[in-house]
């Protein structure tokens, strides 16, 4: 679609990131409170699970695990809507015409909707533990960006093969479990160099490669080490970003002809 198109549509898309937000706190009665509130409820949890653990080693655990579960939760939660975005909107497809990549990218804003929000809860845990920051968190809205297009590229992919193959909706959640654990949410990634088992560079070689660790570091880097990122860690963070949308724009172009005939 060319850019008059684009903008042609774009009240569509927002009204689809308005229903889509309406609709996940729709007769909730804290409604946005919630985006705060989870995150505070997992990461008071899991300090309490992995402080003996890891406090130690981490100066100041409770942001340290703050920042991977934002990341890593935006992540889950945007690609697993935009995963049944096509299906869950197949009478609208199939009556009239509507740019069909709008709903999957409609999911993931929705979702990033809730991140901001869900920052609030950041700002709450660096005051109660009085952790110090600097003028570079500022730098935080890189990380931010990078993994919302990294999101809308793998979300365009899943939901257009989710229209041939159902059962991604049931794998996916395999695949997510796998990919919380090869990320450095709770742990540091020393842990893992400096490991004695023979099998513990191989972990550290697939996390240090997963594009999720890169943005999770990155945003450590702006709040908690109080540094500006480099311009190879925007090299490292953009690549797996331009990868995706790449990937997610020629997969979902050449299957969504299909999608009337299987919806």
């Amino acid at each position: 679609m060319n850019i008059a198109g684009l903008k042609r549509y774009m009240p569509l898309l927002k009204e689809l990131i308005r229903r889509d937000v309406k609709i996940k706190y729709r007769r909730s009665f804290l409604g946005f409170l919630w985006s705060v509130l989870n995150p505070l409820g997992t990461m008071v949890i899991l300090t309490i699970v992995f402080s003996t653990v890891f406090r130690q080693s981490i100066e100041n655990f409770s942001v340290y695990l703050m920042c991977g579960q934002l990341i890593f939760n935006f992540f889950n939660e945007a690609t697993s809507m935009s995963m049944s975005s096509i299906v869950g909107n197949a009478g609208l497809i199939t009556k009239v015409y509507v740019p069909k990549y709008f709903f999957p990218i409609s999911r993931v804003c929705s979702s990033f909707v809730n991140l901001l929000t869900s920052f609030v809860a950041l700002v709450i845990v660096i005051v109660v533990t009085r952790t110090p920051v600097s003028w570079t968190v500022i730098f935080a809205i890189f990380p931010v960006l990078y993994v919302l297009l990294f999101s809308i590229g793998i979300g365009m992919v899943l939901s257009a093969v989710t229209v041939s193959f159902r059962d991604m909706m049931h794998l996916y959640g395999v695949v997510v479990t796998a990919l919380m654990y090869l990320t450095p949410i709770f742990y540091p990634m020393d842990m893992l160099k400096n490991a004695d088992v023979s099998y513990a560079r191989y972990a550290y070689a697939i996390v240090s490669a997963n594009p999720i660790t890169k943005y999770v570091q990155m945003l450590r880097c702006t709040v908690l080490d109080q540094q500006i990122p480099s311009i190879q860690d925007h090299l490292d963070c953009l690549l797996p970003c331009v990868i995706a949308l790449v990937l997610g724009a020629v997969v979902f172009k050449k299957l969504q002809d299909k999608f009337i005939l299987r919806l």
